[in-house]
């Protein structure tokens, strides 16, 4: 693909090459997300930053990343606290904001919603997530942790994997599964609910392209022998009451003593976040924290890098970010 000016909409829009090239830009922000180096490439530049969800990693990644770069970021929060709450459509939302913003960053509950919103919008949309539908930059950085974590280059084939939890609401394991369509010789184990399982048409989509797929409700047995285990939480806000989402919470549990008696000694962990640390819930248990293979917090720290990536590639300043860059001496020189 194109990445100057495309939107990013979906996980469909990328194959191989682009993972490839965003991955390259990625692991050249490191200096600057590290606060190493600062660059100024995108002074001037303006994120419209649209959060018509809750979410904290996600908003404040494409925030920090976008300061990163030098720009600068405006936001809204909630849609009780937007036009939208007036009646406002968002195509007159999107004519509105494109006119401030040189890039927007959108979230929103409605599936579809930030695709109908793109084709209104004068500058480029990435979509934060929408609905229970994607969020490509969470796979683009998920699967950058991937490669990291694996110690692999661009060559995911032959992996191992379990995703476990709300596989139908967690819109972050659609767009996963999506990527990982591109390679070969996968192995998904699918665990869930028979109620939450995987949609059909995505897991259609894995088996004609080659890769085996085992859907399961049984944990235990299916966290042996994989190279990594995604847990997700359960998506509550999806179901039609807090009743129905209770029904299911806390199901699938991993916790120190599962892991050891079930899981290789380096089989890597991951998770989106944010994980639900209630105790009716805790589907990844606090015990791990200090675990060599629980990723999730080196995940977040990628999360920045992808965007940075994305914004860089979308804005066309990919080339000149060394040419801009300088040395940070407040933070290299007091390291807390």
């Amino acid at each position: 693909m194109n990445f100057l000016g495309s939107h990013i909409l979906s996980i469909n829009q990328f194959d191989t090459q682009d993972v490839e090239a965003l991955f390259s830009v990625a692991d050249q922000m490191k200096p600057y997300a590290h606060r190493e180096l600062k660059t100024r490439v995108l002074e001037g530049a303006i994120l419209g930053s649209l959060f018509f969800e809750p979410s904290t990693r996600t908003r404040i990644s494409f925030g920090c990343a976008f300061n990163l770069l030098g720009g600068q970021v405006r936001e809204t929060t909630g849609i009780k606290t937007s036009a939208l709450a007036k009646g406002e459509s968002l195509y007159d939302t999107a004519r509105v904001i494109s006119g401030y913003s040189d890039i927007i960053a959108m979230r929103h509950p409605m599936d579809g919603s930030v695709d109908e919103f793109s084709k209104a919008s004068r500058v480029p949309v990435i979509n934060a997530g929408d609905g229970s539908a994607e969020h490509p930059s969470q796979a683009l950085l998920d699967l950058y942790t991937i490669k990291k974590e694996l110690n692999i280059n661009n060559d995911f084939d032959g992996l191992n994997i379990a995703l476990v939890g709300d596989l139908k609401y967690g819109r972050t394991v659609h767009s996963l599964c999506k990527l990982l369509k591109l390679y070969k010789n996968i192995s998904f184990t699918l665990v869930s609910p028979n109620e939450l399982k995987m949609p059909k048409e995505i897991v259609d989509d894995l088996l004609a392209a080659g890769h085996r797929v085992n859907e399961t409700e049984d944990m235990e047995t299916a966290l042996h022998d994989k190279h990594l285990v995604y847990l997700t939480r359960i998506q509550e806000e999806r179901f039609s009451s807090q009743e129905e989402a209770n029904i299911y919470r806390g199901r699938f549990r991993l916790n120190q003593s599962i892991y050891t008696a079930h899981c290789q000694p380096n089989t890597v962990i991951m998770h989106p976040l944010p994980r639900d640390s209630r105790a009716e819930a805790n589907e990844l248990d606090s015990d791990l924290n200090q675990h060599p293979s629980l990723a999730i917090f080196r995940q977040t720290d990628n999360g920045v890098l992808i965007r940075m990536a994305l914004f860089a590639l979308t804005l066309g300043v990919e080339k000149d970010i060394e040419r801009t860059s300088s040395k940070v001496g407040w933070y290299t020189d007091r390291r807390f």
